[in-house]
């Protein structure tokens, strides 16, 4: 009898088995890709950082805590009769800030301390009032005889506390180079705003050292940062020859940029009217070591710092007409960030194609 023959298992051939991998790999990229957009989207649109803020009011308004209606700024007779002091928690050359009370609502009331400086304190309200946005902190109202500004307030403080902050166990979890660097993406985002603001090109000269920088940003409860103190904010005008100074005292350090220093050497005492004005770019000078701080000592952040090199060596080019502009170096990160967090969903990825 004769034997039926045996029939062995087909495989694929190899050719097959890597089409079809390659297939599902390309698709996986492509899915990964469009959840990485509809993440940044999210990101860029939701999280308190769009263009347009649906919580902001019109002009002269505000809209605190959990209530939908927006309110009036508060008058002069309002802050006296509804907002309760409660204690001192800074003081600084122009003005002493105490912690209140307004209908249940904790509050921040800012006043002169030194009349010699009322011009600097209202130039900072005037710039509260003008600048209303996701990136600066809310006016709720002010009296201007009094010399007293009332603002939301923030537990978590100034970016001065950001590392404490952080090693809190409440907090431990946004200790990573991910919500790091998404603050450096914040403080940019608030430089570019200042240079091209309604009212113009906007230097923040309260920044010759980093803890004196840090001191005018505040931390909110989500982690964004918004910018508190607008008292020094002068106005450059290019096209019409205007530049500024910060101050009218001699600037030293690394931190401040080059031509913020005295030119003229050792042997020339300094003379304020001596002193060569400069532009915006003073800022972008100081982006790096500031992105610096923010990235810290956790894991990835020296990766980060790798991926931002070229960026951050622009920003420190002795010529300030050679630096990026703001939005150049917020371009920068956002790229960087999204390069990141493909990375790290997807390892390996590029080799594998």
């Amino acid at each position: 009898m004769e034997k039926k023959p045996h029939f062995a298992r087909r495989d694929f051939p190899p050719k097959e088995v890597s089409s079809v991998s390659l297939a599902l790999l390309l698709m996986a990229v492509l899915l990964l890709n469009a959840l990485l957009y509809l993440y940044l989207n999210k990101f860029y649109t939701s999280s308190g950082r769009t263009e347009v803020d649906p919580s902001l009011c019109p002009f002269g308004y505000f809209r605190l805590g959990t209530v939908k209606n927006c309110s009036p700024w508060l008058s002069c007779e309002a802050i006296n009769r509804e907002v309760r002091k409660l204690k001192c928690v800074g003081e600084g050359a122009v003005k002493k800030v105490f912690l209140s009370e307004w209908k249940e609502n904790k509050v921040v009331i800012s006043q002169l301390t030194n009349s010699e400086l009322k011009e600097d304190f209202l130039h900072g309200l005037k710039m509260l009032k003008a600048l209303q946005s996701k990136y600066v902190v809310r006016l709720l109202g002010y009296c201007e005889q009094q010399f007293t500004i009332l603002t939301e307030y923030h537990p978590l403080g100034s970016l001065r506390g950001l590392n404490e902050t952080l090693h809190i166990p409440k907090y431990l979890g946004m200790n990573t180079w991910h919500r790091r660097l998404m603050l450096a993406i914040d403080y940019v985002s608030i430089v570019r705003y200042l240079h091209s603001s309604p009212l113009g090109t906007l230097v923040m000269c309260d920044s010759n050292d980093l803890e004196k920088l840090l001191s005018q940003y505040l931390l909110t409860s989500d982690f964004h940062i918004l910018v508190n103190d607008l008292d020094a904010l002068p106005l450059v005008n290019k096209s019409a020859g205007r530049l500024v100074k910060c101050g009218h005292r001699e600037l030293q350090g690394n931190f401040v940029a080059p031509e913020q220093r005295w030119p003229y050497g050792e042997e020339v005492p300094f003379e304020d009217s001596l002193m060569p004005p400069y532009d915006e770019k003073t800022d972008i000078w100081k982006i790096p070591d500031v992105t610096n701080f923010f990235l810290g000592h956790v894991e990835g952040s020296d990766i980060v710092r790798l991926h931002l090199f070229d960026i951050h060596a622009a920003c420190k080019k002795k010529d300030p007409a050679e630096r990026p502009s703001a939005q150049e170096v917020l371009d920068t990160y956002r790229k960087v960030l999204t390069l990141l967090i493909r990375e790290v969903a997807m390892p390996g990825t590029r080799e594998m194609l």
